[in-house]
């Protein structure tokens, strides 16, 4: 059987009397971007740093590569590159002082840690910068350099929270290009608490409330969580709302504005039908009809609100 690239049994950790994270449990195979998404004190942070071997947990096991971070610490951070919140520069030092600092703390061979720092440099676009003070970088060039440094031993493992926060629309894309390039050939876990940030950049979700895993899956998955149940109608011969009202299936109906209305249903598929054989009979001259997929947003909400009722 094929061993995961990291595996998190019956994770939880107590700040004194609180349970920041409780039984949390978890795999992930194969390379691409995870989201680890959550508000504000859901536990994400905890667990992040729990996996990254900077907190060490009340109770259960991270594995990286097969190797327990409890009992083989300095082991299993040789596959591990993380970036917290805040990048860990130094800002007297310039771009290739700070890589070669940090390739030492890493235990690169002496005799690889220029051909490392040449390599990562080109990756993360930093070769121009080479001898500029970490402190006279952009924030988009500073936060290339924190992943600059999350990467530079070539781990298995990337951990990177809240990776474009602070940033300028701009930077923030081109940070996203570079998180999508590296996770290409390794597995990246991101902590957010945006969701737009996991729309744009993860192929899947983790989501933590109240310190505990309330959905697993994939991107679209997530995004189709929440089953519809309302239709969004647009008719040339727009006729009055009560009419749609008194179609089988339908709920209830609101006009919002012009040609357009909001639908909502008892049954989808009955709904459908009588607007479509009312639009053809009574002249309506259906425009466009679709079902209404949940915002992300609201699947956040839901998710949240399901959480705080267990």
């Amino acid at each position: 059987m094929e061993e995961p690239i990291v595996r998190v049994e019956n994770l939880s950790h107590r700040y004194s009397v609180q349970w920041a994270v409780r039984d949390v449990s978890f795999e992930i195979f194969k390379n691409g971007i995870y989201g680890l998404l959550g508000s504000n004190g859901a536990g994400k942070s905890t667990t992040m740093n729990i996996m990254c071997g900077v907190l060490k947990q009340t109770k259960g096991n991270v594995f990286v590569k097969g190797i327990n971070m409890r009992e083989h610490a300095v082991e299993a951070k040789r596959h591990i590159g993380f970036l917290p919140q805040k990048p860990p520069l130094y800002n007297d030092l310039t771009v290739e002082e700070f890589l070669a600092f940090t390739a030492n703390i890493r235990r690169i061979p002496t005799g690889e840690v220029a051909e490392a720092i040449k390599v990562v440099m080109g990756r993360c676009g930093l070769s121009h910068f080479r001898k500029r003070l970490v402190r006279n970088l952009s924030g988009g060039y500073q936060q290339r350099l924190g992943i600059a440094q999350a990467i530079i031993h070539n781990p298995a493992f990337v951990v990177l929270d809240e990776p474009t926060n602070g940033l300028d629309p701009n930077q923030i894309v081109e940070i996203r290009h570079l998180i999508k390039e590296i996770a290409e050939e390794r597995t990246v876990i991101l902590s957010t608490h945006i969701l737009s940030e996991v729309q744009a950049t993860c192929d899947y979700i983790r989501m933590i409330e109240e310190g505990q895993v309330v959905f697993a899956g994939t991107v679209e998955e997530f995004d189709n969580y929440i089953v519809p149940n309302t239709i969004f109608v647009s008719l040339a011969s727009a006729p009055p709302v009560d009419e749609l009202k008194m179609l089988s299936g339908v709920e209830d109906a609101v006009s919002m504005g012009g040609m357009d209305y909001r639908v909502n249903f008892s049954d989808s598929r009955e709904a459908i039908t009588q607007i479509v054989e009312a639009s053809v009979t009574r002249n309506w001259q259906l425009l466009e009809i679709r079902m209404e997929k949940s915002s992300m947003d609201s699947v956040f909400a839901e998710l949240s609100a399901k959480s705080k009722n267990r």
